[in-house]
């Protein structure tokens, strides 16, 4: 048990956000107290599921003192309107990926939490993968060499219906975007984790297979500060839908993380064992068929961050970049031009 137990609540309760209640179930130092959602018979329902109170305004959670820390599941647009007034209640806040849909939004809450002093996570449950993990060690003690190609692909599938379901899904004033701000900005952050910041990308994208008003495919080519090319390929109108994969190579050899894990590590001279795995299609087919685990240890590591006074993992600086990203692409598309970065002043 732990010595010190924090009350959570959820705003939003969405599809994403039974993942985050069942990983705060496994988690002794959290207590999920309350539930806000607009849609009152839906929120009362994920109230029910997970054992818990709903408050059908959130003024009324956040004046609450049994409530430390707010986990926002709401559409993206809202991310920094809920999360500033979170940080002026005193509250801690999680927010679900991406950390805004815009990056004066982004900044504004970034701003908020820091003047307020609390703590900011961005939910970007890949990270946390052993996977992952593995790589990003690995290539800090600098075992693939020099790294001259990074490329992620993540050719998923989505069905109309996916779209339908939500009137904010696939807009670009709430959701932000597409398939680039909802599905590859996890790889996106994947990629800045391992290899660090872009330098210049160009980009296109495209609506292919869906009646929405933002791209469901798109293509990038990457610069990274750190010399290595990219190719980012991201579309959710790739039927049946495939597991995200992302390549490395460097000097010394070649690495590939594909679904939700490390499936291939073929390098020369590196003495610790990958933890290799058979890939999954983690989301690729059905968006909430991803495993729990993940979420689990982020959380853990945002608890640890609160009741340590420490960053977590994932800040909103850290979440911030791979938005930059994103935006960029949709820059590069709409100009025809390459953007260098930074393209706009960080916080």
């Amino acid at each position: 048990m732990r010595e010190r137990s924090l009350g959570i609540a959820i705003l939003g309760a969405g599809s994403v956000a039974e993942k985050h209640a069942q990983a705060l179930a496994q988690l002794p130092g959290f207590e999920l107290k309350a539930v806000w959602r607009r849609d009152r018979a839906k929120g009362e329902a994920f109230a029910s599921r997970h054992g818990t109170e709903f408050v059908p305004e959130v003024e009324a959670i956040l004046r609450r003192g049994d409530i430390d820390v707010v986990d926002i599941t709401a559409p993206p647009a809202l991310h920094h309107q809920l999360g500033v007034l979170a940080a002026q209640h005193g509250k801690h806040v999680v927010v679900e990926k991406p950390v805004d849909a815009s990056l004066e939004g982004a900044d504004e809450l970034i701003r908020s939490c820091r003047e307020a002093g609390v703590r900011l996570a961005v939910i970007s449950q890949y990270r946390f993968t052993d996977g992952a993990r593995f790589v990003h060690q690995a290539l800090r003690e600098g075992a693939l060499g020099e790294v001259f190609q990074a490329d992620a692909y993540v050719k998923w599938y989505r069905p109309q219906s996916y779209y339908d379901q939500d009137a904010w899904r696939g807009t670009p004033d709430i959701e932000g975007g597409g398939v680039l701000i909802n599905q590859a900005i996890h790889f996106i952050d994947l990629l800045l984790w391992w290899l660090g910041p872009v330098k210049r990308l160009v980009g296109q994208t495209r609506t292919v297979a869906h009646e929405i008003p933002v791209e469901d495919h798109a293509v990038a080519v990457l610069e990274f500060a750190c010399g290595a090319l990219g190719v980012l390929e991201a579309s959710t109108a790739t039927w049946p839908g495939f597991p995200a994969r992302l390549e490395l190579h460097g000097r010394k050899g070649s690495a590939r993380f594909e679904g939700d894990g490390l499936v291939l590590w073929e390098v020369q001279d590196y003495p610790k064992k990958p933890p290799l795995v058979e890939a999954r299609l983690s989301g690729s087919r059905e968006a909430m068929a991803i495993d729990v685990e993940p979420f689990r240890r982020q959380f853990e590591d945002i608890y640890l961050a609160i009741t340590q006074d420490r960053n977590p993992l994932v800040t909103g600086e850290e979440a911030r970049r791979a938005l930059e990203v994103v935006l960029a692409v949709y820059r590069s598309s709409k100009t025809g031009v390459a953007v260098d970065f930074p393209w706009q002043a960080q916080p």
